[in-house]
């Protein structure tokens, strides 16, 4: 807990206020005085009442929908911060939003992953905190230093705690391309490891394929960094099932969860999703299937560190 000076100070967009202020306490400073609204022609206002000359100024804002909204607050307050002449500005997006647009996946794709680096650049951000970006290489679309916290332990932690390890069970990737962070995650449980080999015939329509890897008479963990429409991860729960296990759990960092998802996920045989806070559980997306884990302590403890120029690698275990 930060004990020394007043120079800290934590502001959040409205993308998600509970946790923020959980940070903020963690921290042991309020959450500064801003008000984010709009004019009546759906402009953003941003009102900062005090001061932050000289403050070492963090704003708390997941890029979560309405992503362009929250988007925008999170670039007006930073242009706020900077021209009310702050000494550091750092962008804390426990999600960032419009990171699976990352390169050309085919003729005339824009990269927006990078417009938005660009755009947090711009508007006077000095670094970047945030959690599992859904490509590890967006930190290359910032010329400013970024902090690129993991979920792994948080989720992984839950679990051992509920005495998930060992032989009887196994961690499932859901694609080929999470098999590095279900690797991580299997390392903790001192599990064995399954990969889910799919193709994705058009967008959010997964097709299963096979199964690599032993799962039968096993409790299996399918780990993601974010789950969307849960077409993925319930198609994989299946899959799962058919091929013998006798329970499936699933966990990821980021809970998108729209569209379909909760439909999806109550009607599948998963018997538990396990979500980080990072981004609000909304009252539509409330399901008795789902367990929310808090980020706070992470990011409060990232926050401490970057303000007493501490290294933050140490979180990453």
């Amino acid at each position: 807990m930060i004990t020394h000076g007043t120079s800290i100070k934590i502001f959040a967009g409205n993308s998600n206020r509970p946790l923020a202020e959980e940070i903020a306490k963690h921290v042991g400073v309020p959450v500064g005085n801003a008000e984010v609204t709009t004019f009546s022609d759906g402009e953003i206002s941003v009102n900062i009442h005090e001061t932050v000359r000289g403050s070492d100024v963090f704003v708390i804002q997941s890029t979560c929908s309405p992503v362009n909204d929250h988007l925008m607050e999170l670039l007006i307050m930073i242009d706020a911060f900077k021209r009310a002449s702050a000494g550091r500005i750092t962008a804390v997006m426990p999600y960032y939003g419009y990171a699976r647009q990352d390169r050309k996946a085919k003729a005339r794709d824009p990269i927006t992953a990078k417009l938005v680096a660009d755009l947090i650049t711009s508007a006077g951000a000095d670094r970047l905190l945030t959690l599992d970006l859904h490509a590890a290489q967006i930190q290359g679309f910032f010329n400013i230093p970024m902090d690129h916290l993991v979920g792994v332990p948080i989720l992984a932690q839950h679990f051992l705690e509920r005495g998930f390890e060992g032989d009887d069970l196994v961690v499932v990737s859901p694609d080929l391309g999470s098999v590095t962070r279900a690797r991580n995650f299997a390392s903790r449980l001192n599990a064995p490891l399954a990969i889910v080999d799919k193709r994705r015939p058009k967008a959010n329509v997964a097709e299963v394929m096979n199964i690599i890897g032993e799962v039968d008479g096993k409790r299996a963990i399918l780990i993601d960094d974010m789950i969307d429409t849960a077409g993925t991860i319930t198609q994989g729960a299946k899959a799962l099932i058919e091929h013998g296990a006798k329970e499936v759990y699933a966990c990821c960092t980021h809970g998108v969860l729209s569209g379909p998802a909760i439909q999806r996920i109550n009607e599948s045989p998963i018997k538990e999703l396990v979500i980080t806070n990072s981004i609000p559980l909304t009252p539509e997306k409330q399901s008795d299937k789902i367990h929310v884990l808090s980020v706070a302590p992470l990011f409060g403890e990232a926050i401490e560190r970057i303000y007493e120029d501490l290294p933050v690698s140490t979180l990453f275990e």
